[in-house]
């Protein structure tokens, strides 16, 4: 396929989805949904190795994800194990940004249990979750409790993909090809 930033012309240009790395997700778009978005997949490996994941909120800062869970979790002492965790955010229940797009980052997990990073943490974290001041103050207060521990995601690689490229390349994919048409005399017969 050719080089299409735009994803309109390219694919699939053997009726397929083989290559779908035209499709991938913009810097703006990528900045937006993130943005937007509060929850995501964390993933870790647990002791016999296997991948494992949950649903998590998150706040983005200076390029890094952060999230919280209680130190007794399985997920912490994994993380002290093997460090190495992966986030996927989707803009699916995101709002003011299209559905169908995501992003997959690898990254190095660091775990906080210090005042300071508690203190900015739990706040911003409370407000981006809830629009009512009071109830992210309260939040904020509930989160401080004596297991909690703060994880610090700096990602190390992502895989990006935009599937409204997709389906603007499919779109003009059947008009080029006179696919609709096809399956139209096909039903017809």
């Amino acid at each position: 396929m050719p080089d299409n930033p735009s994803g309109t012309e390219d694919a699939p240009g053997e009726g397929h989805y083989e290559d779908v790395s035209d499709w991938g997700l913009g810097a703006a778009d990528e900045e937006a949904m993130l943005a937007a978005q509060t929850e995501c997949t964390f993933i870790w490996a647990n002791r016999e190795g296997w991948p494992v994941g949950v649903i998590m909120s998150f706040i983005r800062r200076h390029g890094r994800f952060w999230l919280t869970a209680s130190g007794q979790r399985a997920r912490i002492a994994a993380v002290r194990r093997d460090p190495r965790v992966c986030i996927v955010v989707t803009s699916t229940g995101a709002d003011g940004v299209p559905r169908r797009q995501t992003v997959t980052y690898k990254g190095i997990c660091t775990l906080h249990t210090d005042d300071d990073t508690k203190a900015w943490f739990y706040p911003e974290l409370a407000a981006a979750l809830h629009r009512d001041p009071d109830r992210a103050r309260h939040f904020a207060q509930f989160l401080d409790s004596p297991r909690r521990v703060i994880l610090e995601v700096e990602p190390t690689q992502r895989i990006g993909f935009d599937g409204t490229k997709q389906a603007a390349a499919t779109a003009a994919w059947i008009e080029a090809t006179g696919v609709a048409e096809q399956s139209a005399d096909h039903e017809g017969a």
